[in-house]
């Protein structure tokens, strides 16, 4: 875009060095007109040892150079600055204005861009209260089903890990009285409570993680990922390490969707990357807050991939709904890097 700026340029200059000649040659003209030996008068006249001809050239080319140069450079300042402001829209930095001066059409369009990141930081501000109330509304929704989850969980129990524990307690008590029978009808009930233990240890296992939360659970987002990781680091032999440098003022919405993300993408990693490294930021810039996921893992194609991924998809929508951006870039065979980007607009209200 920069190179098609400069050759816009240029053509400025080049337009009014055509110009510059054009009058030049109608000066010429005019008043060589009468002149009896006419336009040869340009090239017989010399000034300074040089023929009349090269300096209305130089001439020329000097008024023509200057006039466009100057006419050009106030309006690829301009466009300069609407380039800049695009590219700061793109990033979700919204809050950015360009100041308009002039009362030209570059003007008006400038003015126009304005308002439309001004509705859009509305939006975005609007997108995170909405999204606050939400949390707020899921919290009171998720004590309502608390009671309803706990009989659930004790029906479980219940019904399939006390159950196989009390056949284990008959089997060993059967086992006890039955010490005169041969060795291989001991061998086969032995088996037989090694695999009701085993079935009762994979129903457990499988009502804590459907137990583990989801949420923040009333921490701060730097406590609640910093837990998070250190379990992961006790469970997984990979390397991971983390900086976090954020406020504690941030909302509570925001803070349910950037925790969440965090979940999902420490799953794809664990899932698909095979990595041995992962490295995680979280800052809190002027502007906006930045999280940075990387791995050192298999990577994949970009569009592939995440046209098709769940996990992916969940992700931008997450940051759809706080206003923010999500930026993917991943290398194959070298790993991937997630970038998500949340505009701060509640120092503003």
């Amino acid at each position: 875009m920069r190179k098609k700026l400069a050759r816009l340029r240029w053509q400025f200059v080049r337009y009014n060095v055509v110009l510059s000649f054009l009058t030049v040659l109608l000066i010429l003209i005019l008043f060589t007109y009468d002149v009896e030996s006419g336009f040869l008068f340009i090239f017989q006249k010399k000034i300074l040892e040089l023929p009349l001809i090269v300096w209305l050239l130089i001439v020329i080319l000097l008024m023509g150079g200057i006039s466009g140069f100057i006419q050009s450079d106030s309006i690829k300042k301009r466009i300069d600055s609407l380039l800049d402001s695009t590219v700061r829209y793109a990033r979700g930095s919204f809050s950015h204005r360009m100041e308009s001066t002039g009362d030209d059409e570059i003007t008006e369009l400038m003015e126009q861009m304005n308002n439309m990141a001004s509705h859009i930081e509305e939006q975005v501000i609007s997108l995170q209260r909405l999204s606050a109330e939400r949390a707020e509304l899921q919290e009171t929704i998720k004590k309502t089903a608390v009671t309803e989850e706990r009989q659930r969980l004790a029906r479980d129990l219940h019904d399939a890990v006390s159950q196989q524990l009390f056949a284990i307690s008959m089997m060993m008590a059967a086992l006890k009285e039955s010490h005169k029978q041969n060795q291989s009808t001991m061998h086969t009930q032995i088996e037989m409570v090694e695999k009701m233990a085993n079935a009762a240890q994979a129903e457990m296992r499988a009502l804590l993680l459907h137990l583990r939360p989801a949420h923040l659970e009333g921490k701060e987002l730097k406590e609640a990922i910093h837990q998070l990781i250190e379990e992961l680091k006790q469970k997984q032999e990979m390397l991971i390490t983390y900086e976090m440098n954020v406020e504690t003022n941030i909302p509570k919405g925001i803070e349910e969707q950037l925790y969440r993300l965090t979940q999902e993408a420490f799953s794809n990693i664990l899932r698909h990357a095979k990595a041995s490294k992962i490295e995680f930021h979280l800052k809190q810039l002027s502007h906006e807050l930045r999280l940075r996921v990387v791995d050192n893992g298999v990577g994949f194609q970009n569009q592939e991939v995440q046209n098709h991924s769940y996990g992916l998809q969940t992700m931008k929508e997450r940051m759809n709904e706080v206003g923010g951006t999500l930026e993917i870039v991943s290398v194959p065979k070298k790993g991937t890097q997630i970038i998500a980007k949340v505009p701060i607009t509640w120092k503003e209200e």
